[in-house]
């Protein structure tokens, strides 16, 4: 790597891309100088970039382009920021244009869903290519809210007539009989996740109406037996919990016009010792079969608490030297 030392100037004549570019209290910018090591100075309508050569080429890279992410979004996030960079080191910067277009839906609020990273584009874009899609990947990835997005919006496109969201009803070890209540009050908990997505994109009013219809169907993966699932767009979730025979019976179910996606972290399983996953399994029985597609997302793909991935990284490391140890 060159030791030269240079500086860049970068015009920005719009106010509000220096207000977004900067962030509050220049923590954006206090971002970029630190992870580049530079340092980033605001002369009137001009920025300038002073380091070591190389270094200034990546962080002029990466702020040209998240002017660009300002133009379209009118905001930027630390997201944004810490994902670009990364594409920056790969020399990627470019296919952040990838995600500026592709609105999902808008939510009831006016917020307006796009995927935020590369991985979740492809998910989404496999929603769109086929009948039968695996998100596999960890917390944090938008596996579950992706797909309650795309299930809003074919539902709203009148391409389906229904929404169905299930899950199995197992968590950490606990049964439902010691669950207190009555059995809805048992499942509740488990499908709080895709509650709570529902309730944002569609509005509590919208959601509660629909509901009532019989247009949108929460229940727990032992209600899908037996029934045929036709125009309608069924999202199975936390399918890492389902067992083999589970997952046979969830995707035999499917009927004529409709869509399932099946989400799920292989690496959280919670099911009773001696019951494998019928998602793990699932991935080896189906891999080759056309009109179904398994996207897998990883760490990078993580949208939470930055502390996330890093909690992903750790856990992988600590997995991988049980792993060798045990050879």
């Amino acid at each position: 790597m060159s030791k030269e030392v240079t500086e860049k100037k970068i015009k920005i004549t719009n106010e509000d891309f220096t207000r977004e570019l900067y962030g509050n209290f220049d923590e954006n910018i206090k971002l970029i100088e630190k992870e580049f090591n530079v340092d980033i100075v605001s002369r009137e309508e001009e920025i300038r970039i002073i380091g070591i050569k190389d270094d200034v080429n990546l962080a002029e890279a990466l702020i040209q382009k998240l002017i660009e992410i300002v133009k379209v979004e009118g905001e930027l996030t630390t997201q944004q920021i810490r994902y670009a960079t990364k594409l920056v080191y790969q020399g990627n910067e470019d296919k952040m244009n990838d995600l500026l277009d592709d609105a999902v839906c808008i939510t009831f609020s006016g917020k307006t869903i796009k995927p935020k990273t590369l991985g979740q584009k492809k998910y989404i874009d496999s929603m769109k290519n086929n009948d039968i899609v695996f998100g596999i990947g960890p917390a944090g990835t938008g596996k579950t809210y992706l797909a309650v997005a795309k299930a809003v919006q074919a539902f709203k496109n009148k391409e389906v007539d229904r929404i169905i969201l299930t899950r199995p009803a197992v968590e950490a070890g606990e049964k439902l009989g010691f669950l207190p209540g009555d059995l809805q009050d048992k499942v509740d908990p488990y499908l709080r996740p895709v509650y709570d997505a529902l309730f944002d994109i569609f509005g509590g009013e919208a959601f509660l109406k629909n509901r009532e219809r019989g247009l949108i169907e929460i229940a727990p993966l032992a209600y899908m037996r037996g029934r045929t699932l036709d125009s309608a767009f069924v999202i199975l979730d936390e399918a890492q919990n389902t067992t083999a025979e589970q997952m046979k019976m969830f995707l035999t179910r499917l009927g004529f016009g409709s869509k399932a996606i099946i989400t799920g972290d292989i690496t959280q399983v919670d099911l009773p010792n001696g019951k494998a996953s019928g998602l793990k399994q699932v991935t080896n029985i189906l891999q080759d079969v056309k009109g179904i597609e398994f996207i897998y997302l990883n760490k990078n793909d993580v949208v939470r608490h930055r502390l996330v991935q890093k909690i992903i990284e750790a856990y992988e490391i600590h997995e991988n030297k049980v792993e060798s140890n045990k050879k």
